[in-house]
């Protein structure tokens, strides 16, 4: 099983990218799980949600307390406390940005760090901060977890192809800060 925790803003689809992936897992033959966690329900406070994809059935239905990879959607959150908390040793990190990697604050420990600039993508296609979907483009890219034909097809019959072209320039444009991606 792996263990996926998603940190975000309200608005930036946090919520809605995980539902995306664990339908890409069920049709790929995976079982996924996503559980939300919203704290303050207003757009632009910290959002985060736990992500299992597993080939067993998951039983488990805790928060994700060692993740063996964090999404980032907003480079703003690396400097909360618990935003790299319990990355498990070698673990991946994915996140939404321009910056280099030694001001991104990512632990030692990470094993692969990916970046996608997400935020610029949808600001010039929609004119507005959605990264989901370019993010899950990269996500694609770097994890062997769920076939990416089927999460773009997902991520269209969602959001519409517009989303799609999205999703192929965030898978496009990853940047590997440190490692190796799967793929």
């Amino acid at each position: 099983m792996k263990e996926i925790r998603l940190h975000g803003r309200g608005g930036q689809g946090v919520v809605k990218a995980s539902q995306i992936v664990v339908r890409a897992a069920v049709r790929s033959g995976l079982h996924g799980q996503f559980i939300p966690f919203f704290g303050v329900e207003r757009k632009g406070s910290p959002v985060y949600g736990y992500l299992r994809l597993s080939r067993e059935e998951i039983r488990r239905k805790t928060q994700i307390y060692e993740p063996d990879m964090l999404v980032i959607m907003d480079d703003t959150l690396v400097s909360m406390p618990n935003t790299y908390a319990g990355l498990k040793p070698g673990g991946i990190v994915l996140i939404n940005s321009a910056k280099p990697l030694d001001e991104l604050l990512v632990p030692d420990c990470a094993g692969l760090v990916a970046a996608v600039d997400a935020t610029e993508i949808s600001e010039r296609r929609f004119g507005k901060n959605l990264p989901n979907t370019s993010v899950l483009g990269a996500f694609a890219r770097i994890v062997d977890l769920v076939e990416k034909d089927v999460l773009f097809e997902e991520i269209a019959s969602a959001f519409g192809d517009a989303n799609r072209l999205a999703a192929e320039e965030g898978y496009e444009s990853v940047r590997i800060l440190k490692g190796e991606a799967a793929k």
